[in-house]
């Protein structure tokens, strides 16, 4: 019985890196980091927005966020402008090329669900789908519980 679970936990590693492979050569492709990458998603999600926003959102520090949008300016993914309310806010916009990279990013994921489960019965995945909510959740628990005792 653990020698399962050790291997469920292996192929659950193995996986793990397999697609952040794929995701790193993908986004590579696209002249995209994950982080950028991350940001433009967001960004898709919520529209136009303001730096604190988006800071929130990935869970990083305002400087963090200068840095990625910085990046993504320069390389033309997003622009800058003016907020329409708040002078002392900037709207981070995305342009033309920001909006086809997600339309990419949905694109490839699209692709990678017909890859991996094509031809997998409707009722495997669902049975997979409620394993993972289940591991997911404890890991999110573990996690959190050790946070709380780091304090």
């Amino acid at each position: 019985m653990d020698g399962d679970r050790t291997r469920a936990l292996d192929q659950l590693l193995e996986l793990t890196v397999l697609l952040g492979q794929d995701m790193a050569v993908g986004l590579a492709r696209d002249g995209l980091t994950e982080s950028r990458a991350h940001l433009l998603w967001v960004l898709d999600a919520s529209g136009p927005c303001p730096q604190r926003h988006l800071a929130d959102a990935l869970g990083v520090t305002a400087r963090t966020v200068t840095g990625l949008v910085d990046g993504l300016v320069d390389t033309g993914f997003v622009t800058r402008e003016t907020h329409p309310t708040d002078r002392r806010a900037t709207l981070v916009t995305p342009t033309p090329r920001g909006l086809a990279a997600v339309a990419s990013l949905r694109a490839g994921q699209a692709e990678l669900v017909g890859q991996l489960f094509g031809d997998v019965p409707e009722a495997e995945v669902a049975a997979l789908v409620g394993t993972m909510d289940g591991v997911l959740d404890r890991l999110r628990a573990a996690i959190a519980a050790e946070a709380g005792g780091s304090r």
